[in-house]
């Protein structure tokens, strides 16, 4: 995998979540086994971190390391800019974070997530929200011109729980062509935990295709 090569001894890596993180989190596992890789990895989730203990990544945590020199995540929508929609795996507050505190974020993923703009095709953007406010953070976006979906668990009764014991609204806005601004607007909704919009924070792309992967670097 071409984003694991962007890792180096002796990096503090910020391990993303679900299915395209996980086989980055495997490959640096094997790295680990075959060159002697010195690493630490900071997991976005349980997921992640049980991925992580199974390939024997060594772990850290935020009280020993402040700063991440690199993050290898996955996306659900990436726009011309770079700009993410992620969150449909349930990690975006833990993933937001670890990102925010990267010296570089690459992100890996399939090229049908590729999109002109944000929000395309009606991809509802992720939300995680207290859950004593939700009822009232639902009607709040529904006044913005969003319409919110409480998400479901499965093989379950009840909705979905973040690993910070949340609530996940997904929220259908249609094509977002002002993501900053929407930002803005949710992150001001008292109860509002954190968005799937991850503004100008990627670094490098590489987006899988059949037979070739392609590097998509953002614009300084």
């Amino acid at each position: 995998m071409e984003a694991v090569k962007h890792v180096k001894n002796n990096f503090v890596v910020g391990l993303g979540s679900g299915s395209t993180a996980a086989y980055a989190i495997e490959e640096i596992g094997n790295r680990i086994k075959r060159e002697g890789l010195r690493i630490l990895g900071v997991p976005t989730s349980h997921q992640a971190f049980a991925l992580a203990v199974e390939h024997e990544i060594p772990i850290t945590t935020f009280e020993t390391h402040h700063q991440i020199d690199l993050t290898i995540d996955g996306a659900d929508q990436i726009d011309d800019e770079l700009n993410l929609i992620k969150g449909m795996g349930g990690a975006l507050t833990r993933e937001k974070i670890v990102a925010s505190v990267s010296k570089s974020l690459v992100i890996v993923a399939e090229e049908s997530k590729r999109v002109k703009i944000l929000g395309q095709n009606n991809h509802p953007l992720p939300i995680e929200v207290l859950p004593f406010a939700t009822p009232i953070i639902k009607h709040k976006i529904r006044g913005i011109g969003g319409a919110p979906v409480l998400r479901q668990g499965t093989r379950k009764v009840g909705p979905v729980i973040t690993d910070n014991g949340n609530f996940i609204i997904d929220a259908s806005f249609g094509p977002i062509h002002k993501p900053a601004e929407l930002e803005l607007k949710l992150k001001g909704i008292t109860g509002v935990v954190e968005t799937g919009l991850f503004i100008k924070m990627t670094d490098v792309v590489y987006l899988g295709k059949p037979d070739s992967t392609e590097r998509i670097e953002r614009k300084k």
